[in-house]
Order: C-alpha cells, then sequence, then structure tokens
C-alpha cells in the first residue's frame, strides 16, 4: 500500500489551483493521501473553501487533520464540516478505516498537542494553566488510544500536527520543543500498534524518527519533504 503525505501546506485564496496542479497524477504514485495539518494559514473559512477546493475530487481518498494554524480564527469546527461536507475524511481525535482495494487501512488521530518529551517535559502539577496544557495533551493521546484499539483494519496509521518524538525536531530550537510535540502521543500510538506515525508543523525539523515502541515517524511537514507530497510503503520506507 502506497501512502502519500504532506503537511503544512498553508493554503491561501492567492493559491488556489496552485496545489491541485501539483498533485495532478497522484492516482499514480499513491492509494489514499494523508495530510497532517495546518491546511491554512489563518484559520479562516475563505481559506478552508480553498483547501476544499484543492484536495477534493481527486482519485485516491484524503484523510486530514487540523492544524493550529487551522484553529487561529477560533473557525476550527466550521473548517472541519466544510471539509467533511467536500468529501474530505477529517479526524478529530477520533478514527476512520479506508478500504482500498479489498485491504482496510485503519487511520487515527487528530491535531494533538505538546508537552515535551521524556525528561524534558511539562507536568500537571502547579498552576491551574500548567496542569489545563498538560491535561489537554493526556485527554488527546488518551482518546488516540482508545480510537485505534477500536479500528477494524488490516493496516493502522496514526496522523497528527504534533510531533510525539523529539527525533524528528532536530534542526528545530530545543526551546521550543515541547510547543511542537508530546511524549504522550506516541505511547498513545505504542500502546495500541501502529505501522506508522505521520506528523507535521516542525518545518526545520528532520523526516524520520521512531517512537520508543519502534513504529516509524514520518515528519511531512513541506518544508521538510520539500515535495507537493511524499510517498512511503508501509512494508518498507519510499516507494
Amino acid at each position: 500500500m502506497r501512502i502519500a503525505a504532506v503537511a503544512d501546506i498553508h493554503l491561501g485564496e492567492d493559491l488556489r489551483g496552485h496545489y491541485r496542479k501539483k498533485i495532478e497524477g497522484i492516482e499514480r504514485r499513491a492509494d489514499v493521501l494523508l495530510v497532517g495539518g495546518d491546511l491554512t494559514r489563518h484559520g479562516t473559512i475563505p481559506e478552508a473553501r480553498v483547501v476544499a477546493e484543492e484536495l477534493s475530487g481527486l482519485p485516491i481518498p484524503v484523510v486530514a487533520v487540523l492544524g493550529n494554524h487551522d484553529y487561529h480564527s477560533d473557525r476550527n469546527e466550521e473548517i472541519i464540516d466544510l471539509l467533511r461536507d467536500a468529501g474530505i475524511t477529517v479526524l478529530d481525535d477520533e478514527g476512520a478505516v479506508v478500504p482500498i482495494d479489498g485491504v482496510r487501512l485503519g487511520v487515527a488521530g487528530g491535531k494533538g498537542f505538546g508537552g515535551g518529551f521524556a525528561g524534558k517535559c511539562a507536568s500537571e502539577f502547579g498552576e491551574p494553566e500548567t496542569k489545563a496544557f498538560v491535561r489537554h495533551t493526556k485527554e488527546i493521546a488518551e482518546r488516540w488510544r482508545r480510537a485505534l484499539k477500536e479500528l477494524d483494519a488490516d493496516h493502522k496509521i496514526v496522523l497528527s500536527h504534533y510531533s510525539p518524538v523529539k527525533d524528528t525536531l532536530m534542526g528545530e530550537p530545543p526551546e521550543i520543543y515541547p510547543f511542537l510535540g508530546s511524549y504522550m502521543l506516541a505511547e498513545a500510538a505504542d500502546a495500541e500498534g501502529a505501522d506508522l506515525f505521520v506528523h507535521g508543523h516542525a518545518h526545520a525539523g528532520t523526516e524520520k524518527g521512531v517512537t520508543p515502541g519502534g513504529i516509524r515517524v514520518r515528519n511531512v511537514a513541506l518544508p521538510v519533504i520539500k515535495h507537493a507530497y511524499t510517498v512511503y510503503c508501509l512494508n518498507g520506507d519510499h516507494c
């Protein structure tokens, strides 16, 4: 199975039609397209309409999550509805099964959140704001764990905006790692198992990493992969 993936496409009205041209013929290279958040620049409805136009009606299924930019204007629920109405599967801390040539591909995930990584992470202690920050990620991770467990699929992928490991953040300033991901996202994936974990967000990061449990992690932020999308095979790596 060939998995096309990208994140951080940051579409706006001035780019209408541009991304679509870059993904023409994608069905010859991939069986599904995963988009790991930051679909828009400022999370506005006009920008979301451009995303819907660029990604709808493709010959292969499209599964997406939102990113932090898509939340900026507090229109995230409307954006999700708009994209779903355009035929795009949007995950919001849940899972979905995509049938592909008789094989059931399960994808679970959502935006994710931060907090940092083992040994250098925030804890649910102290001020209410700090506890709320950490609790938010903990609750997301638990929803992902349940979603993965409930997926009846032949293969499973986790799709996120935020990273589950610091491996794929190398190149970003270490001071901002807690705002780029959390080890709790990796724990959720490792608890139930997955074939691949795809994320974005870290524009200056690196492509490849691995969770403590051995799941391949791939940062597919557009500035990292430097193409309209990249393609992975579940039985290997780049196809």
